[in-house]
């Protein structure tokens, strides 16, 4: 009957349940994809990342992932954490993560959308109590966390449909940033690290009027014909060597002290650490976890810096980065870049990604490595010319503006996932003439 809940407990809801392969993952492409518990990022499973094993035929059947499967953490701090697979590779999952295989009464994605309810959370904080040292839970215990769900599993799909809409739109947006962040990666590699451009000239594959695969003829015209003697060896003629602290201004920050309520009570001034950047799968910050106030803004002596400035963790790893879509300050874990009139911080961004090895090498530190702005400003780049800088900024720049774009949209729409969540699973929130939403939602 429609409109009518059951109670039972989720695994009452499970076809099967089932533990994953005991094995090592494979630095080699060969056998199936192999998902470990570090392959789930809230709730989102990166394919591309995710390593291979070698499996034999009977292994990989046994193990197989497939569209609509759910898989639980359950150990480690990550226990309860989970993510609906959806129209995977060839893949199978690793022992410390829990396949679930919904009944034919129940939508898959309905059951993972649970799994993410405040319901099913303290459910699990409770079974792991005081766990602190290496929480975990088995199979059986975290299955019966008790599950309320709609009788109609047309009224489960709409559901699933309504979050999944959102969920499927921040997919969207992230797998658009990462083709756009991969196309200005390239572009900067072939101009600025193999300078395609001036070797295309060289090598008699471009003539004046002509374009070459990737950029209009008018760009390639900026570029010289020829690669002259330099001290990081040849680089295009009438480009320069110079250290990057001639290029940005190179500075650093500080932590003010945690026990004075007037450094942080109220903050409104965005204080950014490694932490920060490390949950980014893109190179946009546009928020932090912390704020700090004018009082322990005057403690910071960089201040805040401006909207465009490049951050690089700069130690425990060195390595993190991302542009401040807003004002900043910094703690002491930060290289701050601020680019110097004339130079694209675009430019800076890219740069510094794809010297992370040389920039590890002038780190040194016996807990752990570090580098210093002392060291860093020295560091040595091959600047192009001005319109060279200008045109990189002008071809990259629409890139990055739509990578902030999508992040923006994605951040409101889930929060609006966040929002509706726990009203639709509880109930709170009802979909109405279900079987006419899922007709307008298909159409």
């Amino acid at each position: 009957m429609a409109g009518e809940w059951i109670k039972c407990i989720l695994a009452d809801a499970c076809r099967s349940i089932d533990y994953g392969l005991t094995a090592s993952a494979s630095e080699y492409e060969v056998g199936p994809k192999f998902l470990r518990i570090t392959d789930i990022v809230n709730g989102h499973i990166d394919w591309n990342a995710v390593p291979h094993v070698a499996a034999d035929e009977v292994t990989a059947a046994k193990y197989r992932l497939y569209d609509g499967d759910i898989v639980l953490a359950r150990t480690g701090a990550s226990t309860g954490a989970s993510a609906y697979v959806k129209n995977p590779p060839p893949a199978v999952f690793a022992s410390y993560l829990v396949r679930l295989q919904a009944k034919p009464e129940f939508d898959a994605r309905f059951l993972a959308y649970y799994l993410r309810s405040d319901t099913f959370w303290t459910f699990i904080r409770g079974v792991l109590g005081d766990k602190s040292a290496q929480p975990n839970a088995s199979a059986s215990t975290m299955t019966k966390a008790p599950l309320r769900a709609p009788k109609d599993k047309n009224e489960q799909r709409a559901i699933a449909h309504i979050l999944g809409t959102l969920d499927d739109k921040i997919e969207l947006n992230r797998k658009m940033s990462e083709t756009l962040e991969a196309m200005a990666r390239a572009l900067f590699k072939s101009w600025f690290v193999d300078f395609e451009p001036v070797r295309a000239k060289m090598e008699g594959r471009w003539q004046r009027g002509q374009s070459l695969p990737g950029l209009p003829a008018h760009l390639y015209d900026l570029f010289p014909d020829r690669l002259v003697d330099s001290e990081l060896g040849e680089i295009p003629e009438g480009w320069e060597v110079k250290p990057i602290g001639d290029m940005a201004e190179v500075l650093g920050g500080s932590t003010p002290r945690t026990d004075q309520a007037e450094y942080w009570e109220g903050g409104t001034h965005h204080w950014v650490t490694p932490k920060d950047l490390s949950a980014l799968s893109l190179p946009v910050l546009l928020d932090t976890e912390r704020k700090i106030t004018d009082a322990g803004l005057a403690q910071i002596s960089s201040g805040l810096l401006p909207k465009g400035t490049v951050l690089l963790s700069s130690r425990a790893p060195i390595g993190y980065l991302a542009i401040a879509e807003v004002p900043v300050a910094v703690n002491q874990g930060f290289i701050a870049m601020k680019p110097r009139p004339g130079i694209s911080n675009l430019f800076l961004l890219r740069w510094a990604s794809a010297a992370h090895e040389e920039i590890v090498s002038h780190a040194n530190g016996s807990t752990f490595l570090e580098i210093s702005k002392s060291s860093f400003r020295l560091i040595r780049v091959v600047s192009p010319s001005s319109p060279i800088m200008d045109a990189f900024d002008r071809v990259s720049r629409p890139m990055y503006r739509k990578v902030v774009e999508n992040e923006r949209e994605s951040r409101t729409l889930a929060a609006l996932r966040d929002a509706l969540l726990p009203k639709l699973i509880s109930g709170e929130l009802r979909v109405k003439d279900v079987e006419r939403f899922l007709e307008k939602a298909s159409s």
